[in-house]
């Protein structure tokens, strides 16, 4: 069986986590969620009290930083020294948090040697913001996933309130709007798209049909499988 590693990049808000985890399932093969790697380092500085605009006090936390990602019944769980924070990162002040450590070199250093390492181990499906170009240059099928703002806005509105937390819609907006320019202006490992990405927009569809239509390029590229990892071990 051959190994394959597949990169989806793109803004947030674009549905980059959904559907690679949903391209997995499909496929039998791993899920890394790099973004949330990032949340456990900003939940960390965000319980120290920071505000995370100081790169030098958030780059003396990162000895305590220590990331992992288990795999089980409940599917992946990210852990922080230990403790599973896997819903916590998930609140809107830490997403915001994440946006302002992200860029800084040093967070991003941190975290890379760990994604690299499972990818190189089994057939994986990678998504953040620069899998493509940074994290996995030689991927075997890059996917730049986007969306309009408003879109992706409305989409990240309707996940918060469901989860019980209380913000607007224009609220929503306007920080993913920021986020978009910080993360495409930041001098570290900035938003981009990959010159061999393939682009999808999903603007006007449903999970199911951005679900489907990048399933058709993975099997126009890969072909149907079976990959080692997952549920089959690489030689």
């Amino acid at each position: 069986m051959k190994k394959v590693n597949i990169a989806i990049d793109g803004p947030s808000g674009a549905g980059k986590s959904t559907i690679a985890r949903r391209l997995a399932e499909r496929f039998r093969i791993t899920y890394v969620d790099t973004g949330a790697m990032y949340r456990a380092v900003a939940l960390l500085v965000f319980r120290k009290g920071l505000d995370g605009l100081d790169e030098a006090a958030v780059v003396a936390l990162l000895p305590e930083a220590d990331v992992s990602l288990t795999y089980g019944e409940q599917g992946q769980r990210v852990l922080l020294s230990g403790e599973d924070v896997s819903e916590q990162i998930r609140r809107h002040e830490i997403s915001e948090m994440t946006s302002r450590i992200s860029g800084y070199p040093a967070v991003r250093a941190h975290l890379l040697g760990l994604q690299q390492r499972t990818a190189a181990a089994v057939s994986c499906v990678l998504d953040g913001r620069d899998i493509g170009t940074v994290v996995l240059p030689h991927a075997d099928l890059k996917i730049f996933l986007t969306a309009s703002p408003e879109e992706r806005a409305r989409r990240r509105h309707l996940e918060l309130t469901q989860k019980g937390q209380e913000i607007s819609f224009e609220q929503v907006l306007e920080d993913l709007i920021a986020r978009d320019e910080r993360d495409s202006s930041r001098a570290a490992s900035p938003l981009k798209k990959a010159d061999d990405a393939v682009e999808v927009d999903t603007t006007g569809k449903n999970l199911d049909e951005s679900v489907e239509l990048i399933c058709e390029i993975f099997v126009k590229r890969l072909g149907e499988g079976p990959f080692c990892g997952g549920a089959a071990p690489c030689s």
